[in-house]
């Protein structure tokens, strides 16, 4: 909502189009704000990426930005294109995970705090991954012809830089909510598979032989089963999607009464995420009808479904534990704040 006229704005609005309101997002008040006040600067990446965060004196970066560890030179006119687009994702990214409480401690906070490093492949090639609190994203997933090619030939149903975003935050996340030595590892290893599975191993499994028969009762993509650290990472990301999705939805007042048909189970076809249940059983409750309106308007509009998964109790279940780990704040009573025992490379083709 516009701070001074009261009418929409986007998360990524720069300006009111009603008043002309110059504007940017404040993470401190997590608020829409006029920029330009006192305390109400433009980041010093507002001109190079796009950046709509504000900081509190000039020729700062805002809390966003200054994550990014590594980047495209500013004469990589392909480069800061491809960054532009990254960076808008990593801001939804932390915006959600602000929300949800999830600690955010930065590599210069820290040894092993979170880090981004958002690179260009036109010279040397970039494994999208993660290792060490640090996530690196090949910037040709920017690029939509690119990201189209590589799903069709990996055979994925859904592909963004959203969404890989939120898979490898996923990774750096498990250390942090499953510490070593705890009866979470323990449920972990009963949900997930044992992790200390030889990922190397795994993965020219994985990519020689492909997902075994009936994976989906299992599992949320057959990219989750290739390792424990996969499935724990693509759960984690479909729990950051439904968050964010059904928080979206009641803040536009979006609601689903019907279709008025019989089903052959007890499925309810309407939903309210207004009124969703602040556990993810109750969360799921909305989260499936609305789904299913969102994939017939999406192919209304000659589109692929907007969420092609399907969720059985086994996934279920699985969200449902991530979702505990998040509320608990076990790890914050612990004084755990970041990923200091994490030694791992997962990459993502």
């Amino acid at each position: 909502m516009c701070p001074v006229c009261s009418r929409l704005v986007t998360f990524e609005s720069t300006e009111c189009l009603h008043c002309g309101s110059e504007l940017g997002y404040d993470p401190a008040s997590r608020e829409m704000r006029v920029r330009g006040s006192e305390d109400s600067h433009s980041c010093a990446n507002a001109q190079l990426v796009a950046c709509n965060w504000l900081v509190r004196s000039p020729d700062e970066l805002c809390a966003s930005c200054v994550l990014t560890r590594t980047r495209p030179n500013d004469g990589d006119a392909a480069g800061i294109g491809g960054l532009a687009a990254a960076e808008a994702a990593k801001r939804r990214l932390l915006f959600e995970l602000a929300d949800i409480g999830l600690p955010i401690v930065g590599w210069k906070e820290a040894p092993d705090g979170l880090a981004f490093d958002l690179l260009s492949s036109e010279q040397t090639a970039v494994t999208t991954g993660h290792a060490d609190g640090v996530i690196t994203l090949d910037l040709d997933e920017t690029d939509p012809a690119h990201r189209e090619r590589m799903r069709v030939r990996l055979g994925e149903p859904y592909r963004t830089v959203l969404g890989h975003l939120r898979h490898e935050i996923g990774h750096y996340y498990q250390p942090i909510l499953v510490a070593e030595g705890t009866p979470a590892e323990s449920r972990c290893r009963e949900l997930f598979g044992d992790e200390r599975e030889s990922y190397q191993e795994a993965m020219d499994r994985y990519y020689e032989t492909g997902p075994s028969p009936g994976w989906e009762q299992l599992y949320v993509s057959a990219y989750a089963t290739m390792h424990p650290w996969e499935d724990w990472a693509e759960t984690f990301a479909h729990y950051l999607h439904v968050r964010d999705t059904l928080q979206t939805a009641a803040a536009y007042g979006v609601r689903i009464d019907g279709p008025a048909v019989h089903t052959e189970d007890s499925a309810p076809l309407h939903s309210t995420p207004s009124d969703a249940g602040s556990n993810v059983r109750e969360m799921l409750e909305a989260w499936i009808p609305l789904t299913y309106a969102l994939n017939a308007i999406s192919r209304s509009m000659g589109a692929l479904d907007l969420y092609p998964f399907i969720l059985s109790p086994e996934i279920e279940s699985k969200l449902e534990f991530i979702d505990g780990l998040v509320r608990s704040r076990a790890w914050q009573d612990a004084g755990v704040t970041h990923a200091a025992a994490s030694v791992r490379l997962t990459p993502t083709v």
